[in-house]
Order: structure tokens, then sequence, then C-alpha cells
């Protein structure tokens, strides 16, 4: 008795563990990364003198090497306060969240439950049935009565009377990954929370170097503002000299009125910085989480140059951009997301099985008499689908390929903004050289002219030219060294920060819940 039962256990047993073996290898394409052209150096770095890499470089903190202890405070705020940081580390952990989803579909589904359920039955039927005599069929109506015979179980059914059923089942259900859906699965959701990760890291660089650029650019509206500041002095004395050779009866009337209109408007040039200079104060505000009122940078000119910065070498930007690995992961992602298209077409194999107990009576209920029990496997094919499940292989092919583009581009795009900010370092390297000889000519004719104006030789008019000549060239210098401050932070930012591909969580750390996740 007990051979017979155990032999329809053992053969599932069995066919359980020959579906397993089946399931050795996961259908879909293994990833290899798409080959990117790379150059053998950068064109733009050939003349111009970069910092060769150190290994003890900081890696985090790269505003550090700028030297500015309250740009690395307003820094260390961003990660901390910055609203889209917190929208990207949510995202990420959204993203680890999938994975774990993903991966549940591994382990069987086990459902407990209880139930106590009043029913009736009707006590009138009706049934057909052949006639024996005749020709023409004979349709009987038969009514049963409630009685005391027949079994327990039976008790009420198909009588009228009312039944209360107990039951207490246990259902396990599993669908073996026999031809790699679940795992195609997991592993597209594993580089896809590897990818929000690298994004996570891009929007804190992208974030941080704007608060640098605006920053910088911030105090060289403050270098501007000192250079107007002290040509509105210097005009000032101008003018008086121009008001004492009126009185004296050696210059006109017009001498004055020029030194009067050039002394107030470069007045107003000082002034129309403070909107500028306003208005980026107010977006390092934002940038590091704080509004705009509660944040005031005091006056300081700007006056450092840019660092020397190691560019490295084209092939080693690729595991130094954020963005490039977050492009290259989601070419992983979408890959392993063919395999779970192709898996479609393959049977889906289901092992079930349930015990439990159920009774018509409560005293009886979780007796073992009354225990029951299934155990089993199914197997369902689609045999018809209209064309749906090649269409979902044709899409996820598709979206492979836009990514595999996607990352080209990134990769393309990245190279282009380290030659673009290297080729700035360095033309405007020279430029600066070049307009520090122009500001040097300029004051030079400034003191020039103004000698030959006291001596009367010269009208106040070339006087005027000289020193509005001199002020453009003063001003455009103080441009041209904020536009390498922030041609070096693009530069930095371009390298990828100090970022490296080997900050990038694991699949397996993808894969656990953080402890510090809410």
């Amino acid at each position: 008795m007990s051979r017979s039962r155990s032999g329809p256990v053992a053969r599932t047993a069995a066919l359980a563990a020959a579906l397993l073996l089946v399931g050795a290898c996961a259908v879909g394409p293994n990833y290899v990364r798409p080959s990117v052209a790379t150059p053998a150096d950068y064109k733009e770095s050939q003349g111009w003198a970069a910092a060769q890499p150190r290994d003890d470089a900081s890696r985090g903190a790269w505003w550090e090497v700028f030297g500015d202890p309250q740009l690395s405070a307003l820094e260390a705020e961003v990660t901390a306060a910055n609203q889209n940081v917190a929208v990207a580390e949510a995202q990420l952990r959204q993203a680890r969240a999938l994975v774990r989803q993903a991966r549940a579909a591994y382990f069987p589904q086990v459902t407990l439950g209880v139930g106590v359920t009043r029913s009736r039955a009707p006590a009138v039927s009706s049934s057909g049935s052949s006639g024996t005599s005749g020709t023409s069929g004979t349709t009987t109506t038969s009514i049963t009565s409630g009685g005391t015979g027949g079994s327990t179980s039976g008790a009420g059914r198909g009588s009228g009377q009312a039944v209360t059923t107990f039951t207490l089942p246990l259902e396990v259900s599993w669908e073996p990954d026999l031809w790699g859906r679940v795992r195609r699965s997991v592993e597209s959701n594993q580089a896809g929370a590897q990818a929000s990760a690298a994004d996570l890291a891009n929007v804190a660089l992208s974030l941080q170097a704007e608060l640098a650029s605006d920053y910088f650019q911030l105090r060289s509206l403050d270098a501007q503002k000192k250079l107007l500041d002290d040509t509105v002095a210097y005009y000032q004395r101008s003018l008086q000299l121009t008001r004492n050779r009126y009185d004296a009866g050696v210059a006109s009337r017009v001498d004055v009125r020029q030194a009067e209109t050039q002394l107030t408007s470069t007045q107003a040039q000082a002034i129309d910085l403070g909107v500028q200079r306003a208005q980026l104060e107010h977006a390092v505000a934002t940038l590091v989480g704080r509004p705009a009122s509660n944040l005031s940078l005091a006056f300081a000119p700007l006056a450092a140059i840019p660092p020397a910065l190691p560019v490295g070498l084209p092939s080693a930007l690729l595991e130094r951009r954020p963005d490039v690995a977050g492009a290259e992961r989601r070419v992983a992602a979408a890959n392993a997301q063919i395999g779970v298209a192709k898996s479609a077409y393959f049977p889906v194999v289901t092992l079930a099985a349930s015990f439990g107990f159920e009774s018509t009576s409560f005293g009886d209920w979780l007796t073992w008499p009354s225990r029951f029990w299934a155990v089993g496997p199914s197997v369902s094919q689609l045999v018809f689908d209209g064309g749906l499940r090649r269409a979902q292989t044709d899409q996820a092919r598709a979206a492979h390929e836009a990514t595999v583009a996607t990352y080209r581009q990134t990769v393309l795009t990245a190279f282009q903004e380290v030659e673009d900010n290297v080729a700035a370092l360095r033309i405007l390297e020279q430029e600066a050289l070049a307009q520090d000889a122009a500001v040097r000519a300029a004051l030079d004719a400034v003191a020039l002219v103004t000698n030959q104006y006291r001596a009367g030789t010269v009208s106040y008019l070339e006087v005027v030219v000289a020193q509005a000549t001199a002020l453009a060239n003063q001003r455009t210098a103080v441009e041209i060294a904020g536009r390498r401050m922030a041609a070096a932070v693009l530069l930095v930012k371009a390298l990828g920060g100090g970022w490296s591909a080997s900050d990038l969580p694991t699949a397996k750390q993808v894969t656990t819940r953080e402890p510090s996740q809410p």
C-alpha cells in the first residue's frame, strides 16, 4: 500500500531533477563589450605641458587641487544636500530593489491559507436521458430530499441543506529556470543597477563642476568689480585734475564733461556687475541645497591660476567617466533582455504541490483522516501568438543596438570634451600672455598721454581714448583669467573628476539590500 503511494511521488521527483539538468544554459547572446575607436593620444595636448598622473592624487575631492577652502566647504555640501543627488540616490535604491524582485523568481512561492465556507447546493436537479422505449427521448426530473444516510463529508450536498467546510491548504508552486529567463532578467537588472550607480556619480560630478564654475565666475566678477572700483578712483583724480585746469583757464568745459562722462559710465559698469553676481550667488545656494536668501559670499577677487592637471591617455578615459560606464552597463542590460525575449519560445514548466486539511466538521478539521495532498508538474507551450514573440525579440535586439550606438556616441563626446578643454587651456594660456602685454602697453600709453595733456600738447579726448582702451584691455585680461579657471573645471569634469570604473558596485553588491536603506 505504501509502495503504491510513494511511486508517483518518486516519479515526480525524478522528473523535476531531469528538468533541472536540462536548464544548464541560458538562451540569448552572452555579453561582449562593444568596440570603440580609441585614439592613441589627444591631439590638442601637443605643445601643452600637462601634469603627470600621480598615484597619490585625490580621487574624490578633486576640487582641492584649486586650493580654495571656501570652495571646498561648498563642494562638501553638494553631495549631502543637493536634491538632484537625492533623486539619483533614490533611483539607485529603486534599481537595487528591482534586482531583488527579479531574483525572487529563482525560488518557489509558498502560500498558506485558512478558510471557512458556508454553502448550499440546489435540492432540485434536472437531467436528460435517452428513453429505452419508443423513438423519442425522455426527460426526467428528480427531487432529492435530505436525509441522514451517506458519508459525513457528503452530507447535505445535493440535498438542499447548507454545509460548512473548513479548509487549511498549503500550496507550493515553482517554475524552474530551465531556459535562463530568470537568470537573464537578474543579469539585466544588475547591469541596470550598476548604470544607476554610475548615473549617481555622474550627477554628483556634474553638480560639483557646475558649482565650481559658478564660484570662479563669481570671483571673476569680484575681480572685475575691484578693477572698476580702482578705475573709478583713478578717474575721480583725473576729473579733479581737469577741473583744476579748467579753473586755471587752461582746459575747456568740454574736457570737464568728458571726464565726468567717463567717470559715471565706469561707475554704472561697476554697479551692473551686481546683477550677475547676485544671480551666481543664488545659483550656488541652490546647488548646496539652501534657499537663495540663506547664503552670502564675501567679496574676494579671483587671484588663482589653473592648476596643472594630468590628462592621461584616451584609452584610460573609458574607465574614468561615469557617464561612459553607465552607457556601457545599459548595453549589458539590453543584451540580457534579448535572452529574456527568446526564452518565451520555450515551454513553461511548473512544479506544484499542495497539502492541507479539509472537513465539514470543526472537530475533525485538523485530524489526520481529513488531510489531502496533490503533487505534479505541468507543461504548457504557446503554439500561436500572431507574431508576438518574434516582435518582442526584434524589439529587444533593436533596443540593444540603440544602447550600443548611445555608448559609442558617449565615448566620442567624452573625447571631444577633453580635447575642447585641453585646447581651451592651452590657447587661453597663450592669450593671457598676449593680453598681459597689451595691458602693459595700454597703461604705458595712458601715462604718456596724461603727461602730454598736463603739458598742454594734446587734448583731453586723447586721454579719454587711452584710458578707455586700457580699461577694456584690463577687463579682457580678467575675463580670460576667469575663462581659464572655468576650462580647468570642465577639464576635470571631462576626465571624470578622479572617478574610476572600479568604484562601481559589483553584481553581488547591487543584489543585496543596503543596511542603511530605509
